[in-house]
């Protein structure tokens, strides 16, 4: 057996990174040698540096598109970590011996070509399929069901050191018999282990006794390393131009439920393994994690007492000794949660064992270090914004004020949440995820935003990426901006993409936007095209002076996409009723962007308006909407209104197109519709002239007309008719707003899926 002390780990274990120290102290080597990429050590000084708080991640990427990306997480309690930290205060010397993170990069792109190339060429036979892997197999040899809790109860729960290494490397060669890998983890397993080899031999070369040194790395790769000493030839590595930066981590991406492969079940919990090991203390994890599961229950309201902590703990040492354990594991003590505070009943604990096993922690990299330059700028502006409490990885909700604060001194402070809102919508475009903009509870207010900000880590691999676009998080949205327009599939796009500039308080990447706006206004598009475009910049001129922008180049496009909208907006009336819910849209962004733009001719709307709501060959649930939009803007006189009505809900007029112009008419001021009892009594001598055949054709477009109608609503609607029927009023309410019966819901329901041949 060769000279070298390989001590082996797995990934995310409190007790390896302790015992790991232990063994470190007792052989105190000249040499650590750790599986990480070996051209990670550039960052290593910054990795022990006080400052640096786990978790933390080590993040590879590609510097061409389209980005792969690699990381390697680090928690206090990794044993790779803890290696580092005894190293530099104990001033010996560390070395990362896996393969470099460019190599697994280009390992990556050629596995990934080589599946696609197997996939088109494979020939279905695959007997393997259906057949368990190793963890699954651990799963059903042991007792526990479980390869986490097989883990904890054998490993984490080792007296010391020697124990804790023999079982390691022990664990990690029955892993390897187990194995059934496929034949690209085999030959990278193979290639790495090949690499890693080549290095420890280098440096014994370099005079460093064997005897001397301590290979730190997954317990797995153990028995592959320990023939260091024969001699071979190291294949050409594959490469791939890529850079790496250091990276805040959190606990929810170390955990598996998060889909990490290499996580732990519950990254908070062996965080309290760890400090009971380091306080001596064996009961120290389980104590605390009761005691945490009673006060998240208290705080949210439920009642936990002292007592039932007393008793879990009790009933979970009971049930290790009963699973053969020394020491109760995660499982027994959510076992005992769940049986002496939840009651049994596991979704009263819940919310509060997610808590207290996986946790919030996010990590905390010093200011400069190891950053991409548009990391740089994100942090400082997070500073300078005063956002740097928002990024955690609990969601918390943001409200701007986009108007000047008067009451503050300095021109900073008074635009701090305009300024704000412009940071947030450029991390918007670049993709971020760290804020999302929803509706504002003031929706007709230009000047109020409403967000919801939440890190992850993932925010910030995208503002790593983003690297590629420019050095700072301004110029990458300006970039993406671009890119939106040179990809715009339609006018409403790149009006989408003008609209993003100005958010982001950008006007001069609006420029190339704007032109490219002015080209395709030339062309013919479609009416629902027009108004999604006009709508858009109108938005834009709206907030203009709100967010201190010159949208003056915006105006004259908008005013041009206005009246070609009037003037072709009846043509686009004439439409199938499925079309028609389209052009309803479009109609109520055109008369939105004319009430809210003193620049445009009303009349020119107005008189679009009156030709579609009098014209009989026209989609008649369009005609019931313009006639509903003159009633709205005091363009029809009750006298022009029951004329329309007569004309419409006529005898002559077939029962679908009058309940369908109804419906339309319907879809706007329902309260000044309700308040014109002249509307009801036409529509009750409508009703009154169908026969039954006719009463069941108008019967499904009427029910549609009042599907979404508030309750409230038909109460109102319910006086009418008593009124006119000349029955009580609240009697009637009642009627109309009972249930169905079985034979009624069972006869509108036949009559819903009824075409009469329309």
């Amino acid at each position: 057996m060769s000279g070298v002390n390989f001590f082996g780990i797995r990934h995310l274990s409190p007790a390896g990174a302790f015992f790991l120290r232990e063994f470190l102290d007792k052989t105190h080597p000249e040499l650590v040698m750790i599986e990480a990429p070996s051209d990670f050590e550039d960052v290593a000084a910054d990795i022990v540096r006080a400052e640096t708080r786990p978790p933390f991640a080590v993040l590879a990427y590609t510097k061409s598109i389209p980005v792969r990306t690699i990381l390697y997480p680090f928690a206090e309690y990794s044993p790779e970590y803890q290696a580092m930290l005894w190293c530099h205060e104990n001033k010996i010397p560390f070395r990362f011996m896996d393969l470099p993170s460019e190599t697994f990069l280009a390992l990556s792109d050629e596995r990934l070509r080589k599946a696609e190339e197997d996939e088109c060429e494979d020939s279905g036979e695959n007997t393997d399929e259906n057949k368990p892997d190793v963890y699954e197999q651990i799963a059903e040899k042991s007792s526990d069901g479980s390869h986490e809790t097989f883990w904890d109860r054998t490993l984490e729960q080792c007296a010391d050191a020697d124990a804790y290494q023999e079982g390691a490397n022990l664990f990690g060669a029955n892993i390897r018999t187990l194995s059934d890998e496929n034949r690209y983890d085999e030959e990278e397993t193979a290639l790495r282990e090949t690499y890693m080899r080549y290095v420890i031999r280098n440096e014994v070369k370099d005079g460093v006794s064997p005897e001397r040194i301590v290979v730190v790395t997954g317990s797995y790769h153990v028995e592959g390393l320990k023939n260091w000493e024969n001699e071979e030839i190291l294949p050409e590595l594959p490469v791939i131009s890529s850079l790496h930066t250091l990276m805040p981590y959190s606990y929810y991406r170390l955990s598996t439920r998060s889909g990490y492969g290499a996580g732990n079940k519950a990254p908070a919990y062996y965080e309290l393994i760890w400090d009971g090991l380091q306080k001596g203390d064996r009961l120290y994890a389980a104590n605390a994690y009761l005691s945490k599961i009673a006060a998240k229950m208290r705080e949210i309201g439920n009642a936990a007492s002292s007592a039932q902590v007393i008793e879990a703990l009790r009933l979970a040492e009971s049930l290790a000794k009963m699973r053969g354990g020394l020491l109760p594991t995660l499982r027994d003590l959510r076992d005992a949660a769940q049986t002496c505070i939840g009651e049994g009943n596991f979704a009263l604990i819940s919310t509060a064992a997610a808590d207290t096993e996986i946790g919030t922690r996010i990590g905390e990299i010093p200011e400069g270090v190891s950053r991409t330059s548009i990391q740089d700028d994100f942090y400082r502006e997070l500073k300078e914004l005063r956002l740097e409490k928002y990024r955690t990885i609990v969601a918390q909700d943001l409200k701007l004020d986009l108007r000047e604060n008067i009451r503050v001194s300095s021109e900073r402070s008074a635009f701090l949440d305009l300024n704000r809102s412009f940071f947030l919508h450029r991390l918007r475009i670049l993709g971020l995820g760290f804020a999302q903009c929803v509706p504002s509870s003031q929706e007709n207010a230009t000047w109020a935003e409403s967000w919801v900000v939440c890190w992850t880590p993932e925010s910030e691999i995208t503002l790593v990426e983003s690297a590629l676009k420019g050095d700072t998080v301004e110029i990458a949205a300006s970039v993406s901006i671009k890119e939106a327009v040179e990809q715009a599939q339609s006018m409403s796009d790149i009006a989408k993409a003008i609209d993003d500039s100005f958010r982001c308080g950008m006007p001069s990447s609006a420029g190339y936007a704007i032109s490219a706006l002015q080209a395709a206004a030339v062309d013919a598009v479609s009416f629902e095209e027009l108004a999604k475009t006009a709508f858009r910049l109108s938005r834009v001129i709206s907030y203009g002076d709100i967010r201190k922008v010159d949208c003056s180049a915006v105006e004259p496009i908008m005013k041009q996409l206005y009246y070609r909208a009037c003037l072709i907006m009846s043509n686009s009336c004439i439409c199938n009723d499925d079309a028609s819910r389209k052009i309803a849209d479009a109609i109520n962004m055109i008369n939105s962007v004319e009430l809210a733009q003193d620049c445009l001719e009303t009349e020119d709307w107005i008189k679009a308006l009156k030709e579609v709501s009098s014209r009989d060959d026209l989609n008649t649930k369009l005609s019931g909407l313009c006639t509903a939009i003159l009633l709205e803007r005091n363009e029809m006189t009750n006298e022009e209104l029951k004329i329309e009505v007569s004309r419409r809900l006529s005898k002559g007029v077939p029962a679908d197109l009058g309940a369908g112009w109804f419906e339309g008419l319907a879809l706007k001021n329902r309260f000044g519709l309700i308040a014109r009892l002249s509307l009801w009594e036409s529509l009750d001598e409508f009703i009154n002239s169908l026969d039954d055949e006719e009463f069941k054709r108008a019967l499904v477009f009427l029910r549609r007309a009042f599907a979404d109608f508030s309750s409230g609503e038909k109460d109102s609607v319910a006086e009418n008719l008593g009124e006119i029927w000349g029955l009580n009023g609240a009697q009637v309410s009642e009627t109309v707003n009972a249930p169905l019966d079985d034979a009624s819901q069972q006869l509108l329901d036949e009559l819903s899926g009824f075409d009469f041949d329309i």
